[in-house]
């Protein structure tokens, strides 16, 4: 049951995802969360390292996109500087953006992945929705409230969940 909300990846950040281990894993498109993903929640800029990275993806061929909760303002104004399609108000972790998103891409879901930083929203809807899904840490700055009340703390549960869960199927290969 708690398989749902597990990523098939864990990076550190967006920057430590392999460009190699995607193209293995047959990912053609990547969509991306924004607050605390790619931007910071506080800021309308891409952290430097970030957006070199994102135009790495893009010269290497893939299809980026943006999946977010946020409003149209500030997710067009975001993916306007990259000139690539997003949902806005996307209400994740519903399939029905992700499926949105799909079709902007022209990708299908099994040749797309996910990257997000909370697994209540990010992670539940990519894997609900048939993604490949990352989980990222958060880049600094503040959550949003319900966030730092609700979910942050849910996820500390989860995460130790996994850690248990990933150190049985180690014992179970060596």
């Amino acid at each position: 049951m708690l398989k749902i909300l597990y990523p098939r990846i864990f990076a550190t950040s967006v920057t430590d995802i392999q460009i190699e281990l995607l193209r293995e894993l047959g990912i053609k498109g990547i969509l991306f969360d924004l607050d605390n993903t790619i931007v910071s929640r506080d800021s309308n800029q891409f952290p430097p390292e970030v957006l070199e990275y994102l135009n790495k993806l893009r010269l290497q061929g893939f299809k980026l996109g943006i999946v977010s909760n946020n409003g149209r303002r500030r997710v067009s104004s975001i993916a306007g500087l990259l000139e690539i399609p997003a949902v806005h108000r996307a209400v994740k972790p519903w399939s029905r953006s992700f499926r949105r998103a799909l079709k902007m891409l022209g990708t299908s879901a099994c040749e797309t992945a996910l990257v997000g930083d909370q697994i209540f929203t990010d992670i539940l809807g990519g894997n609900l929705a048939g993604l490949h899904t990352i989980l990222v840490v958060p880049l600094e700055g503040s959550d949003f409230w319900g966030s730092r009340l609700i979910s942050r703390p849910l996820e500390k549960l989860v995460l130790a969940r996994l850690h248990k869960y990933t150190e049985v199927l180690n014992e179970k290969r060596d």
